[in-house]
């Protein structure tokens, strides 16, 4: 397994593949230093290494995200060996939320045929994607359309911030009327 560190308009992404398959995403942290320690955390053993096309393209495609440009992951080559089928169905239907687009962990536990009771393991699932962004755990809202948890570098602060790079606006509505100020 290899792995590289790469910067973005928002911090220093970490990306581990094997056999030109996605493995593992980290989201950006303050530092190169702080992305490697949660990547080698979560791949122990993985060397540094040049990507191949395929990851270098994945990669291109991740500091464009960062920059605001609209990109799709939804067809990026991930190995997600050692994940449960149940987890693995999740991720499936979560792959289909597009750019600017959110949805609930109450609605993906239906999609799987588990019900809304399984509301929380979604969550679970959530907290253990290894490859957010491209498996987009960020558009997972809570009940209500609160924003929910993140367990990524700077948390619900940075998933509030990537759907705002999507357009997407989360908390309360906006007042209806405003007062003038009199």
């Amino acid at each position: 397994m290899r792995y590289q560190i790469f910067e973005t308009a928002h911090g220093f992404c970490g990306i581990a593949w094997r056999d030109g398959k996605i493995v593992r995403f980290q989201l950006p942290a303050a530092s190169a230093e702080a992305s490697e320690r949660h990547v080698l955390r979560r791949v122990p053993g993985a060397a540094p290494g040049t990507p191949p096309p395929a990851v270098a393209t994945v990669m291109e495609a991740a500091r464009r995200y960062f920059a605001g440009e609209r990109i799709d992951f939804a067809d990026v080559p991930l190995d997600l060996a050692g994940q449960d089928d149940f987890f693995q169905q999740i991720y499936a239907a979560l792959r289909r939320v597009g750019w600017g687009q959110t949805t609930t962990y109450g609605t993906l536990a239906k999609e799987t045929g588990a019900g809304p009771e399984a509301a929380r393991d979604v969550g679970e699932a959530m907290a253990r994607n290894p490859v957010p962004l491209i498996i987009p755990c960020h558009r997972v809202l809570a009940a209500g359309g609160k924003v929910g948890g993140f367990s990524a570098p700077g948390g619900s602060a940075a998933k509030r911030r990537m759907l705002e790079l999507e357009g997407v606006r989360v908390g309360p509505p906006e007042p209806a009327q405003r007062s003038l100020g009199f």
